[in-house]
């Protein structure tokens, strides 16, 4: 538990509240409820999430400091140097208890016949198989590094794990080395089953038990290795070289990731003092750094990738996307929506209505145009098929691709430069802003007039992430909407133009201002006596401006109720500031991932989907799109789904001033939301 300096309890900051989040997901590992094989995930999950975290947050928070600044203003009154050291600690004890977690499942796994065993525990019956999958698979694809005072260390990787060996020379000497575990080498290496049980050795023990086959050219007495890992800096520097185009820039700047400054050095405790005080010189990091104590195994986030055994006694059932309905697969999409609009929520709905779209408007001749925003794509991705498809039926294609989406730039450049080739007008962003937003709006000839057809999301067009992320994305033929999507288009050509909009909201111009102006209405209506009440669900909230009007309704009466997964700066339930407001946050099975706006607007509901949450980046440095929802049996279903999410007594825990992320618990019956939702559009299709 983090401690809380309640004097200054205005805001909760980011940093902090993003490793409560993070907290919260390794009790999903610790949870003695979730199947065993997805307790492992979710600790891969936490150590993922624990990289990036690094390699974002906690390097801007040292470029602050290292910049001479204080950064409290921007750090929620945290001094940058002090809130480094709070990071620090704090993952310290995050990291133990990861380990703690880790060693109860390994125990527990035992117990299902299922062994997780090191370089002391093979048996003879297996040293042939471990021997030949070590050269057959392993051996060609080593990268070994034998270090030298005379020789320059060479660069290492950016989050890869690497073993460090120490070998005692029969003369005396010492002699180091550091074996590098790529990541297209299987992590996991599953042996022969044995009397029914099945065995799981890591690949960083299968090399400790071929150490003497990889080094057998050293005269050595004894030999060690411990898991070391670095992580770097991961924002994006941008040269200013005009001869180079942005795609070329953005290619050296990803690639400059892997010689950024390190943020975070990660060490097995069991390493002896002399070879890490070796390994730490040698890679030029500072006491100042983040050097982290961990156990034997770094990179947990492969246990991401943890095989299944074909033990789903061990795994969630998994469940059957659903059709939504009234909308077919098996006709046309565009004849459907033309009549009224259709919502999809994964992964409780099948994401194939997105993609069947695409591809019935590529084929479609009276179809003329398609223009669609992409984020991130699926490594194989039946969006990029279907629009080089269109393109190549003579449809006028135009994709504004963000180049920028963090971690995945170079798999965006990579669809970016297959699309050109295949003639479609591509757009790369906005200058100065991410094109966050997610959209699709498609011109259709009928009756010689052109008729729009389009969707908007809260999520990437990604049919990988939409089995796991819960995310909205409604389909609709309303000309109001779409012609303001198509506007948002225009801008992307033009940016100089700024449009208005009749409909959408839009970041970075109008944002804040409508949202303040739907803030107001509720504070109104409350004094007045009318149904005021705001209803947000979002994965973060960290914009202090937002918090602040929040606080003002909270002051003025107006009841708040919010859903946020991830960070949370607001401080909810503080007397006269926000004693109005309940934050909770659900963590399970799916992410949690929509961003769902509701006003009570003195009795007729306001409400609005959005690719956008209450992050300072949202609102002024991205271009968002938050899209009304008009049809009315879509507004209750929007109703009913948050209402299941709000009365989970199971997963949800209670934001609050202290962080201590204790379960939200009552005596109702319980509703664990992600399964009850699934129920509820089950049973709507029996209705």
């Amino acid at each position: 538990m983090i401690k809380v300096d309640k004097t200054n309890n205005t805001y909760i900051n980011r940093e902090l509240s993003w490793l409560q989040f993070n907290a919260r997901v390794l009790q999903e590992a610790e949870d003695k409820n979730v199947p065993l094989i997805e307790r492992l995930r979710f600790l891969g999950i936490f150590s993922n999430n624990l990289d990036e975290f690094f390699k974002v947050r906690y390097a801007t928070v040292k470029r602050i400091d290292q910049a001479g600044k204080a950064g409290k203003s921007e750090l929620g009154g945290i001094k940058a140097s002090e809130l480094l050291e709070i990071i620090t600690g704090i993952v310290i004890e995050q990291q133990a208890e990861s380990l703690e977690i880790l060693n109860d499942i390994q125990n527990k796994l035992k117990h299902e016949n299922i062994f997780i065993i090191d370089e002391t525990q093979i048996k003879p019956s297996q040293h042939q198989f471990v021997k030949q999958y070590f050269i057959q698979k392993v051996s060609p694809a080593l990268v070994t590094i034998i270090l030298n005072d005379s020789i320059k260390l060479p660069l290492l990787k950016d989050s890869a794990a690497y073993l460090a060996v120490k070998m005692v020379m029969k003369s005396g000497d010492h002699q180091y080395a550091l074996i590098e575990i790529t990541k297209n080498m299987d992590r996991f290496v599953v042996l022969p089953q044995e009397d029914d049980k099945d065995y799981i050795i890591m690949l960083d023990d299968l090399l400790r038990y071929c150490l003497s086959d990889i080094f057998n050219i050293f005269d050595y007495e004894t030999i060690s290795a411990h898991m070391i890992k670095i992580t770097r800096d991961g924002e994006l520097d941008f040269e200013s070289d005009l001869s180079k185009s942005f795609i070329d820039k953005l290619s050296d700047s990803v690639k400059h990731r892997q010689t950024s400054e390190p943020v975070r050095f990660v060490y097995d405790k069991q390493i002896d003092q002399e070879t890490l005080q070796y390994l730490l010189h040698k890679m030029n990091i500072e006491p100042s750094d983040s050097i982290i104590p961990g156990g034997r195994y770094h990179n947990r986030r492969d246990y991401m990738g943890f095989p299944s055994l074909g033990r789903t006694d061990l795994l969630y059932d998994k469940i059957e996307p659903l059709p939504i309905k009234g909308l077919s697969l098996e006709e046309s999409i565009f004849s459907a929506i033309s009549k009224k609009d259709y919502l999809l929520y994964a992964p409780y709905h099948t994401f194939s209505y997105v993609v069947k779209f695409l591809r019935e408007a590529a084929l479609d001749p009276k179809v003329k145009t398609i223009k669609i925003t992409i984020y991130r794509l699926a490594e194989i991705s039946h969006i990029a098929s279907s629009l080089i498809n269109a393109a190549k039926n003579g449809k006028r294609v135009t994709v504004s691709i963000e180049l920028q989406a963090r971690f995945d730039e170079q798999a965006n450049i990579a669809y970016a430069e297959q699309m050109e080739l295949e003639g479609i007008n591509l757009i790369f962003g906005v200058q100065g802003l991410k094109v966050h937003s997610k959209m699709c709006v498609i011109e259709r000839e009928e009756n010689k007039k052109i008729k729009r057809y389009g969707f908007v999301s809260t999520g990437n067009f990604n049919e990988s992430t939409a089995k796991i992320y819960t995310d909205y994305t409604l389909f609709t033929a309303n000309q109001k909407i779409l012609k303001d999507i198509n506007k948002v288009f225009s801008f992307f050509e033009t940016n100089y133009l700024i449009f208005r909009y009749k409909h959408i909201i839009t970041s970075p111009h109008y944002t804040q201002k409508a949202l303040f102006k739907l803030i107001d209405t509720e504070i109104i209506n409350v004094k007045l006596g009318k149904p005021a009440s705001i209803r947000l669900k979002m994965n973060s909230i960290s914009s202090y401006k937002m918090v602040d009007k929040l606080y003002e309704a909270s002051r003025a009466g107006v009841k708040i109720q919010m859903i946020v997964r991830g960070l949370c700066c607001l401080v909810p339930g503080i007397k006269g500031m926000s004693e109005n407001i309940e934050v909770i946050s659900v963590v399970d099975k799916f992410l949690e991932h929509t961003r769902l706006y509701m006003f009570a607007n003195g009795g007729d509901p306001k409400i609005f989907i959005s690719s956008a949450d209450w992050m300072t980046r949202n609102i002024e440095n991205r271009v968002e799109v938050t899209c009304p929802i008009y049809d009315e049996n879509i507004k209750q279903e929007l109703i009913d789904t948050f209402n299941i999410c709000w009365s989970d007594n199971v997963k949800a825990r209670l934001l609050n001033l202290e962080q201590t992320n204790e379960y939200k618990r009552n005596k109702k019956e319980k509703v664990r939301s992600q399964f009850a939702t699934y129920e509820y559009y089950l049973n709507k299709l029996k209705e």
